[in-house]
């Protein structure tokens, strides 16, 4: 096959077994694995394929379709067999087929795809593809441009989606912005919810912070591979978070960070988030892409308003002007915007007419044993008043008594 992929059922359940403990399907494993180092993210021609043909039978009439000298002119294998179970020819032309053919031919070689995969041994990856337990099937919601595969570098796993929150902004973050950032991100991993973001400078790695500082899962979405820190100034925020959280792409070892893939990978924060937030977005902002992405799969938007004189707050602004963003200024605000969630979900007192409870639980954690005396300082209540209320609260089930302290209860389901 002029140098294309080869290679044999023994050499697959070799090549897949260390990426998927304990799971079977090898041969869809590697051609998912596959398809997302011959695809670029998103491309809808490849997800059609895979769906209409299987994951399998459309990587090998790719390669069948590429060793023919006139693939690139002449009706395609791929094409035919798309016809043949009902595609309308107008959405995928045999032109159509052509192009893909083209774009994908420089990556279906046998020493890259397999390079890909013995590179995510090395590293101790994770492979994840649809049909797996750990799948996110919010990514049923991006129809034909949803990943291949996901490839997962961390301790954590992926979490569920009304237990994930997308706080996101741009890399020229001010010190408002930041600090605004590190709340949001503290409050809602102290409610028990995964950050979700990027690993840029500014907003994101604020995000990402706050949630490691909170010993809460975060999940740190990759424009290239995983095998790759990227930005390198965030080396050691990275290396944190693949020892509590997870760092996640949808491109293979070896793929390199670029404009399209950062545009692209914002689809993938939007999709495993159940609200994206922006904190701060200058006028053309990735960040806004992440919203747009987000609104496309009807998942709701907040947007933290900042000063009118600063340019990093014009995207917010003008996402709350239109409509397309809600105004959110604390955690309780984002909370409420995640559908069959509320503030009594998150882990917030039922008694809300009781000032003095909400400082005590908003002082309380549900990941982090914390003493009464810290509790008092964090509330702005009396030692005394401080341990009569955890003793009411315990009783209540609010909240719990740990080895070292205190922990505010999880919230129910």
């Amino acid at each position: 096959m002029n140098g294309l992929l080869t290679v044999s059922t023994a050499d697959l359940a070799d090549l897949v077994a260390p990426l998927r403990p304990g799971a079977d399907r090898a041969v869809d494993a590697f051609a998912l694995g596959a398809w997302s180092a011959v695809v670029e993210p998103g491309d809808v021609v490849g997800g059609l394929a895979r769906r209409v043909l299987g994951p399998a039978v459309a990587l090998r009439l790719v390669l069948e379709s590429l060793d023919r000298r006139d693939a690139v002119t002449e009706p395609s294998l791929l094409g035919s067999a798309l016809r043949n179970e009902g595609v309308d020819p107008a959405e995928v032309d045999d032109r159509r087929i052509a192009r893909a053919l083209s774009r994908w031919a420089p990556r279906t070689t046998h020493t890259r795809i397999l390079s890909s995969f013995r590179a995510a041994t090395a590293l101790g990856l994770r492979l994840v593809v649809p049909g797996d337990d750990g799948w996110p099937p919010a990514f049923d919601d991006l129809g034909d441009h949803a990943p291949a595969a996901l490839w997962l570098r961390g301790a954590a796993e992926l979490p569920e989606l009304t237990s994930a929150v997308a706080v996101v902004g741009c890399r020229a973050s001010t010190a408002y912005g930041e600090q605004v950032a590190a709340d949001l991100g503290s409050a809602l991993a102290d409610r028990g919810f995964c950050i979700v973001s990027g690993g840029a400078y500014g907003i994101d790695g604020m995000a990402h912070r706050a949630a490691l500082a909170a010993d809460a899962p975060t999940v740190a979405v990759m424009a290239g591979g995983v095998d790759r820190f990227y930005p390198t100034g965030h080396d050691a925020l990275l290396r944190a978070v693949v020892e509590r959280g997870l760092l996640v792409s949808e491109s293979p070892c070896g793929s390199t960070p670029s404009k399209w893939r950062f545009l692209q990978r914002n689809r993938v924060i939007a999709a495993l988030s159940a609200v994206s937030v922006v904190v701060e977005a200058g006028r053309r902002s990735g960040a806004l892409n992440t919203a747009a992405h987000a609104q496309a799969l009807g998942r709701p938007v907040g947007a933290v308003p900042g000063p009118v004189t600063s340019p990093s707050s014009v995207g917010c602004h003008a996402l709350i002007r239109s409509g397309l963003g809600v105004c959110v200024t604390t955690a309780a605000d984002v909370v409420e915007l995640i559908p069959g969630r509320s503030l009594a979900d998150a882990g917030a007192s039922p008694a809300r007419d009781d000032p003095e409870r909400v400082r005590l639980l908003d002082a309380l954690s549900t990941r982090v044993d914390r003493g009464t005396d810290e509790a008092s300082i964090a509330s702005g209540l009396s030692t005394a008043r401080t341990r009569g209320l955890l003793a009411e609260m315990e009783d209540e089930g609010l909240v719990t008594r740990a080895p070292s302290g205190w922990r505010r209860s999880p919230p129910p389901g």
